[in-house]
């Protein structure tokens, strides 16, 4: 049905940025909700005076609202792990209406494949934009304390966005800089930033998007209506011992990437066209691909010219049992076809190492090629960390610090070894202790810079080939 608006006001702006956020829609005709993933932060057992006050927000802002602009009635339910859902109920047929003007289809959970430009175009002033991210920011987002940047003289919040939603997260930092409120970072849901170490990790597409601002940013330029998001962000921003200024993304200086690996799902269809079949070396570096005007341009391209330092075509790291391990090297003939030479290093040499130079290279046949001693000790790590008991739940990570850990075993016993395997060409290294091991791939900038391409399509959006034997030889 067409119809004409003129604007919103802002008290539909705050209900919009509350739909987009956390809007779930199923089969029922006369309901919907809007999901408040709060988790931990929002627990009635953990924080009972934050809930109680969560539910007055309910009720005192939200229900009026929805009653007075769409006729609504709101209830609410909580359960222990800290999700609210507000549950919405009446003739929707006004709020469809709307919502399909916008070009959002009422169906399922929006935040994963809703689209707000024509939003955002309609929102015609600061204000109307500000109570359209309150929305969005008492929905979707987070105010932990344990969001912080390094540490928590550096508190954030952090937009927490459904992965399928990369024109979200690109719609909602150009709303953001238009209230001269600037994003931090950007965590993409892509295997590059989500399993840098892993290329057969998979649960990244689990994990979503993350928009991240200063919370002081915020608080100068962006808003809450929930009284309870409002008294946590203060009380965060307690913690700091100063004021932290943000700058816009193409003046501020990125960091040297990390070192991460080719996985196997970044042609994975579930990315968008203009992303998949690439390799990433940094957010920013997506950001450039999609075209933002506040990418940071002449400085992507110039890590680009030196990407083979920053990408592996091979594991970075790979942990697990012997079993899993084994099963790895036997499934790949360029693993599988290695003549091994086997090594017993005492651990404390390794750690005393690691401990001179962190950078440095274990088997260096240059002074760039190698496999880092970092990686070898967070190998070693786990691995000690399996013959103290120490490993998690899902076994996939050492429960404490490296220092601890290495130490612990080696006041047990200071001659303890690992064998590490070493093939005759630089394909990863196998490193065991009894019942656990772990791959480490090389450095081998040389050799990685064969591999990389650049796209016909976009100047910014790089490749990588598979590696074969006879480019190790």
């Amino acid at each position: 049905m067409w119809r004409w608006v003129y604007n919103i006001n802002t008290d539909k702006a705050y209900i919009f940025g509350l739909i987009t956020g956390g809007g779930i829609f199923g089969t029922a005709e006369d309901t919907f909700r809007i999901r408040l993933p709060y988790k931990h932060w929002g627990s009635y057992k953990q924080d009972p005076s934050r809930a109680s006050q969560i539910s007055r927000d309910i009720l005192n802002l939200v229900s009026p609202l929805f009653r007075t602009i769409y006729g609504l009635s709101i209830s609410y339910t909580a359960v222990e792990s800290g999700e609210w859902n507000i549950l919405c109920e009446g003739d929707l047929t006004s709020l469809k209406d709307d919502l399909t003007y916008y070009g959002i289809s009422a169906e399922g959970e929006l935040k994963k494949h809703v689209e707000i430009d024509k939003i955002v175009a309609d929102l015609v002033d600061v204000t109307a934009k500000r109570r359209f991210i309150a929305g969005l920011a008492d929905t979707i987002g987070s105010i932990r304390e344990s969001q912080r940047q390094f540490d928590e003289d550096k508190q954030i919040i952090s937009f927490e966005i459904g992965g399928e939603s990369f024109n979200f997260v690109c719609s909602l930092c150009k709303l953001l800089y238009s209230i001269n409120c600037y994003p931090d970072q950007v965590l993409w849901q892509h295997p590059n930033f989500q399993c840098g170490s892993n290329p057969f990790y998979s649960t990244w597409k689990t994990k979503g998007h993350k928009v991240r601002v200063l919370l002081d940013q915020y608080a100068e330029f962006g808003s809450f209506a929930f009284t309870s998001k409002a008294h946590s962000s203060l009380q965060n921003r307690q913690l700091e011992k100063q004021t932290n200024v943000a700058k816009k993304c193409e003046d501020k200086k990125m960091q040297k990437p990390s070192f991460t690996c080719v996985h196997n799902d970044e042609n994975s269809e579930y990315l968008p066209t203009n992303i998949r079949g690439g390799h990433y070396i940094h957010n920013k570096h997506i950001c450039a691909v999609l075209g933002c005007e506040h990418a940071p341009y002449n400085q992507v391209s110039n890590f680009i010219k030196k990407a083979e330092e920053y990408v592996s075509p091979f594991p970075i790291l790979i942990k697990g049992a012997v079993a899993d391990i084994t099963k790895i090297i036997d499934s790949n003939p360029l693993y599988s076809k290695r003549i091994y030479t086997e090594h017993n290093i005492l651990i404390s040499f390794l750690y005393s190492q690691y401990q001179k130079k962190a950078n440095s290279l274990l088997f260096s046949t240059d002074n760039i090629s190698g496999y880092p001693i970092n990686q070898v000790m967070k190998a070693v790590t786990f691995l000690v960390a399996g013959q103290l008991n120490s490993l998690t739940k899902s076994g996939g990570s050492a429960k404490g610090k490296m220092d601890d850990l290495l130490n612990h075993l080696l006041n047990i016993d200071s001659n303890v070894t690992v064998k590490i395997e070493k093939p005759n060409l630089l394909t990863p290294i196998i490193i065991t202790l009894n019942e656990y091991s772990a791959l480490v791939g090389a450095s081998n900038p040389v050799v990685y810079k064969k591999l990389i391409k650049t796209s016909l399509e976009n100047r910014y959006k790089i490749t990588v080939d598979p590696i074969t034997e006879d480019d190790l030889i």
